[in-house]
């Protein structure tokens, strides 16, 4: 058996090996300010960070490898418990972090933090998003009366959590007394089971089935569960039935997610379904100047371009990017020029790039799928059955690649920028109008993304 450990030796040996595991910038702003205060129930490290920002931030986004990291150390099975120092608090720190509210009945339990930057306001609303933007708003203007559930499914790192935050923070903004709930599906898994094992399943559906919004990230981590998906069908009928507003996010539609009950996929169907999609090169430089503008940073348009033709996955990969900057310039007091840019990026541009799509692999992609010559992707001829199966090909470029649009137009048999914007237009409003065209263009953009994933 491991022998007892103080939790300042404990902290301090946590943090040598955290030092490694993160970046410096990252380390020397969010982790070496924590500060151990006790060890409680035998496995749990009280840690108090020094605003609730950090609290938040951390929770958020380096929770599992604390817990993992401390458990290495300690030789045994180890938790945190992290809160904001006493004298900040959430109007001095100008955060509005909101929790989780069981209802009075509910046995308490911690409460997942919504990350206060992630509202409506900080969005950049793309056309690849804008469809799900505006049913996130419309949920959050009248929970529970339109679009219930709201179904948001795309690949990660597209902006589903932010969203759903977005709504979290808008809800409770409007009434603070709102019971809220934002968790995962292991959560909600994980919750359930310790439920059943100590017997106090009445209280857990309690705690979920008297919330007035839930918001569940990646539902499809159900697949398969079967105890946990019919606990989780009642949850949901009790909930709308009650005209509380479910909200649920996936990396892919619900009648894709296998070994899902039939009987979820289609209440999943219910209300408004929703996708997001890569962000296209023009919505990437809002986003690239919006989180930039935040940190006080300036871009110079040399810099911005490079950043958001070369990142193009996900929008996490564009904030990491953006952090890195800032932590070094704010270290080095000076402007990175674009060799430094690349060399500091290195790591991402490179994973970047294994899963880049050519306008080529496109092209034969769609052209396959519509069974036309490849040629016909770059000729002149206007055939509607031509024409339209090309102008998906150029939406699918702008989409999936970080080709500029003049580039786009060349790869298109030397097209300009403006033929490219038309192309992208007119298969948008075929998307709309057309559920056919949407779900072709949806299947083609999983089939591209599946194979560079």
């Amino acid at each position: 058996m491991a022998s007892p450990v103080s939790h300042l030796s404990l902290w301090e040996t946590a943090k040598s090996e955290l030092r490694n595991i993160f970046s410096r910038t990252d380390y020397d702003t969010w982790i070496s300010s924590l500060n151990p205060v006790s060890i409680v129930e035998g496995n749990v490290l009280l840690l108090e960070a020094p605003t609730v920002l950090s609290e938040a931030w951390v929770n958020s986004n380096y929770g599992d490898v604390l817990r993992r990291q401390l458990t290495l150390v300690a030789g045994r099975s180890m938790d945190y418990r992290l809160t904001a120092a006493a004298g900040d608090t959430r109007e001095q720190a100008n955060e509005e972090v909101v929790v989780a509210r069981p209802s009075r009945h509910a046995a308490a339990a911690p409460a997942p933090a919504i990350k206060s930057s992630n509202t409506f306001e900080n969005f950049i609303v793309g056309p690849e998003n804008e469809m799900a933007h505006g049913a996130s708003l419309a949920v959050a203007k009248e929970p529970g009366s339109n679009y219930n559930p709201l179904f948001i499914h795309g690949p990660t790192g597209l902006g589903k959590t932010h969203l759903m935050h977005a709504i979290a923070h808008s809800v409770y903004a409007a009434n603070p007394k709102a019971r809220i709930a934002y968790i995962s599906s292991e959560t909600f898994t994980n919750e359930f089971i310790q439920a059943l094992q100590a017997g106090n399943v009445a209280a857990f559906r309690r705690r979920y089935r008297e919330l007035d919004l839930l918001l569940i990230d990646d539902i499809h981590f159900l697949a398969g569960k079967e105890s946990t998906q019919d606990e989780f069908f009642h949850t949901f009928n009790e909930l709308h039935n009650s005209h509380k507003q479910v909200v649920l996010t996936s990396d892919r539609p619900a009648s894709e997610i296998a070994k899902l009950q039939e009987r979820l996929v289609s209440r999943f169907q219910w209300g408004m379904v929703a996708s997001i999609q890569a962000p296209g090169l023009e919505t990437r430089t809002a986003i690239l100047r919006k989180k930039a503008q935040a940190r006080g940073l300036e871009l110079s348009p040399e810099i911005a371009d490079f950043m958001a033709s070369r990142i193009a996955r996900n929008v996490r990969n564009l904030e990491g990017a953006i952090t890195r900057i800032s932590g070094l310039t704010g270290m080095t007091r000076k402007p990175l020029d674009l060799a430094q840019v690349e060399k500091l990026l290195h790591d991402i541009l490179v994973e970047e790039a294994s899963h880049t799509l050519t306008a080529e692999v496109i092209q034969r992609k769609v052209a396959e799928h519509y069974r036309i010559q490849m040629s016909d992707m770059t000729s002149k001829r206007r055939m509607q059955n031509i024409a339209f199966p090309r102008q998906v090909a150029m939406y699918l470029t702008t989409q999936l690649t970080g080709m500029s649009l003049v580039s786009i137009g060349g790869a298109f048999g030397g097209r300009d920028h403006g033929t490219v914007i038309h192309a992208r237009k007119t298969v948008v409003n075929q998307m709309e109008v057309d559920p056919n065209v949407r779900r072709t263009v949806e299947y083609l953009r999983a089939q591209l993304s599946t194979n560079r994933a």
